[in-house]
């Protein structure tokens, strides 16, 4: 068992997003990433057979890859194959966790 106390990791790089890796398995991975307004996690995908789930924990952005922009308000949260064009951009300070099943 781990237990992973998120609310130490709100570190913030004005120079970049803050991106730590949290668990990493055969079969799952967590990554939390900060963002401060205006930086991004731009759009991409990854080819392969896994699930990727991007949850705001704290502020606002904007997901980003689909047809159209989508609010991310705290709280909410995007669950999609990695192979689908995904990303993130942050409108306030953002903090976000990113949790990968299967691994890449």
């Amino acid at each position: 068992m781990k237990v992973i106390d998120l609310n130490p990791l709100a570190k913030f790089n004005s120079q970049r997003p803050h991106r730590e890796l949290l668990f990493d398995s055969p079969n799952l991975r967590m990554l939390n990433f900060n963002f401060e307004p205006g930086q991004e996690l731009p759009v991409h995908s990854h080819p392969a057979d896994s699930e990727v789930a991007l949850y705001i924990l704290e502020g606002e952005g904007v997901f980003t890859g689909g047809a159209e922009e989508i609010p991310a308000p705290a709280g909410t949260m995007q669950i999609m194959p990695v192979s689908q064009p995904h990303g993130i951009r942050a409108v306030t300070r953002l903090r976000l966790l990113v949790i990968i099943a299967p691994t890449l």
